[in-house]
């Protein structure tokens, strides 16, 4: 027969909100140290992104057996996954290089700005805490103890190829669901940051093809165990969560000094330790004005976006 028109069926209906919310998770994403799980968060769609996600393989299986493509659209949310992540990917292929010159040349502005966000997000994931209590308490200090260990490792150097760049995709979109753990400092640890990068700016599609094929299989994983723990433990789930988003609100930090450098593949020194200073210290260590005024500004500006996230196009 004819093929099934979801249009005709009127299950199509452009959600502009979230194709704008998936770009403000892409431009999270780019960013080490800020996670597109804390945009889903306080947007308001973490659940529903977790619960279509994890419908998808028992959905696919089902749309074999039946042949039933509109309960297949209907159980896995489907316009709402493609809005999603068409917003995700037009966001990273456009602003990547913009994202790239503003760390290079503007990075104060860019850290305070981020810096700010996370924390907001701290205390908008929080509110939705109704009583706190000891375990969650200690639950919230445990996520804020694997947050800055995992900030606290030193970057490896993996050489690129089809496995590295297939398991780079897993485990970085497992932690850009997170909110708190940032998917491109997984994959500055691993080292794989600048090839990664690259590839997106470039459009070389071999690497890409394979790294998204890692994000896939990562993605549908990571979602069944957290939709599990939301539906299970959500009080602890949450606190986890905001630990994870204090734990990594030092990775954000905007004045820092290097410690020590390491030569990557292509012979560039970069940054390997860093110490969180002072602005007054970061002047007299650089010889740089500390833009404090302009951080502060940055920062509340993003702290005020976060703010109308959550209570305005969360409510879209």
């Amino acid at each position: 027969g004819a093929p099934y028109n979801i249009y005709k069926e009127g299950l199509v209906k452009f959600e502009y909100w979230v194709f704008v919310k998936g770009m403000l998770m892409g431009a999270a994403d780019i960013v080490p140290g800020v996670s597109g799980g804390t945009v889903a968060f306080i947007t308001g769609i973490y659940e529903r992104l977790l619960h279509a996600l994890k419908m998808l393989l028992p959905a696919f299986f089902g749309l074999i057996k039946s042949k039933q493509f509109k309960r297949f659209i209907e159980a896995t949310d489907l316009l709402f996954l493609i809005t999603l992540f068409s917003g995700i990917l037009v966001s990273v292929a456009s602003l990547a290089k913009i994202i790239s010159y503003l760390m290079v040349h503007f990075p104060i502005p860019l850290w305070s700005s981020f810096f700010g966000l996370i924390i907001a997000s701290v205390f908008v994931v929080a509110k939705d805490i109704k009583q706190w209590s000891v375990s969650l308490v200690i639950c919230l200090l445990l996520g804020v103890m694997v947050a800055w260990g995992v900030t606290q490792i030193s970057p490896a150097s993996l050489q690129k190829s089809t496995m590295t760049i297939f398991f780079s995709g897993m485990l970085a979109i497992c932690a850009m669901v997170l909110p708190g753990i940032s998917g491109s400092f997984i994959l500055v640890i691993l080292g794989s940051y600048s090839w990664v990068l690259d590839a997106i700016k470039q459009f070389e599609w071999s690497t890409l093809g394979i790294f998204l094929l890692g994000c896939l299989l990562g993605l549908l994983s990571i979602a069944n165990i957290l939709s599990w723990a939301f539906e299970k433990y959500r009080e602890i789930t949450l606190a986890i969560l905001t630990g994870f988003m204090l734990g990594a609100v030092a990775k954000v930090w905007p004045w820092k000094h290097v410690v020590s450098f390491r030569e990557n593949s292509k012979g560039e020194m970069i940054p390997l330790s860093e110490e969180l200073i002072l602005p007054s210290t970061y002047e007299m260590l650089t010889g740089h004005d500390s833009l404090l005024y302009v951080a502060l500004c940055c920062a509340i500006f993003a702290a005020a976006m976060v703010y109308f996230l959550a209570n305005y196009a969360a409510k879209k």
